[in-house]
């Protein structure tokens, strides 16, 4: 694949001993556990694999023993197959910022509808509005984000276009018209952010539902109303803060999982972001790119997870660190 198709022996032979793939398998994990690791052991002797070279990655020498240095270094994800020995953090670096402004954006626009359609939906409970809520925030969490895309590009982007000014297909940053120089384009965010939210969407509004209908059930409220305090009082200095629990523990799942889960939103649009990059990297079998795409994802996952953990403490006194 890095040779294309008029390679000879030699060549191969070279690469292979390059990235250590003329090793056994589990001699090239250990190689790649060694790159990852923030602090790795690394031989002085030339004829052992190693990446500590100029051009590749620097470390901080700390002790040696014998042959050995123990560096402390940055993880390195290694470099990309089919970018021309381009590093793959250098590849993420370049798309995952895209991603992560998608996926804020969704999660802002999810956020603050939801709740606010929750509410309406507990106060005016078993009415008509609350039921027409309920059915579309059912149809949101049913349909498939592929599907929505689609049907959102054509529609707003191809069949409304003249009135939305939107476009079918575009990233957050595109060349000028003299190809010279590249400028943000919000409105290629609007589309992909908002199919992206549906489907969280959805979930904060049944969430905050039933959440702030058991809320309206407990003691405090029934005091609160009982000393004259307006629905809006109680709902924003009572209601509110105690009925966000499951809606932020849903929130940072739906979150974490959108910085992986945009791949088919990025893909129909054309948004420059991780996701599509793993498609790419997927279809041309870059395999440095998709597990350091994985890695990063797994771990933004974690430190998310853990954020979260500590938002808990602010909204419920209940709970200890």
């Amino acid at each position: 694949m890095m040779l294309g198709q008029n390679q000879t022996a030699a060549q191969v032979k070279v690469v292979k001993q390059k990235y250590g793939f003329d090793k056994p398998l589990p001699v090239q994990y250990a190689y790649y556990i060694n790159d990852l690791l923030p602090l790795s052991f690394h031989s002085k002797n030339k004829n052992h694999y190693t990446f500590l070279r100029p051009g590749k990655y620097s470390g901080v020498s700390l002790f040696t023993i014998g042959q050995v240095t123990v560096v402390l270094k940055a993880p390195y994800l290694r470099e990309s197959f089919t970018k021309q020995g381009k590093r793959v953090s250098d590849v993420l670096k370049e798309t995952l910022p895209n991603t992560f402004v998608l996926a804020l954006s969704a999660i802002v626009i999810a956020i603050l509808t939801g709740i606010v359609f929750g509410i309406i939906s507990a106060l005016y409970k078993d009415t008509w509005l609350d039921k027409t809520i309920q059915i579309l925030s059912t149809l949101g969490m049913s349909v498939p984000s592929f599907f929505s895309a689609i049907l959102f590009a054509w529609f707003f982007g191809f069949v409304l276009h003249k009135y939305t000014n939107l476009q079918m297909t575009g990233s957050l940053y595109a060349l000028d018209d003299f190809g010279e120089s590249m400028h943000i384009k919000w409105k290629n965010l609007v589309l992909p952010a908002v199919v992206l939210g549906i489907r969280p969407l959805a979930v904060v509004i049944q969430l905050m539902r039933n959440s702030l209908l058991e809320v309206f059930n407990q003691d405090y409220i029934r005091t609160a109303r009982a000393k004259g305090l307006t629905e809006f009082q109680i709902i924003k200095k009572h209601a509110i803060k105690n009925a966000l629990n499951p809606v932020v523990t849903a929130i940072s799942g739906w979150f974490a999982s959108m910085l992986a889960g945009a791949v088919f939103v990025e893909y129909i649009f054309g948004w420059n972001g991780l996701g599509k990059e793993i498609v790419n990297a997927l279809n041309t079998l870059d395999l440095p790119v998709i597990m350091g795409a994985v890695l990063v994802i797994a771990t933004l996952f974690v430190i998310i997870n853990i954020f979260v953990d500590l938002i808990y403490v602010w909204l419920d006194p209940k709970v200890k660190l």
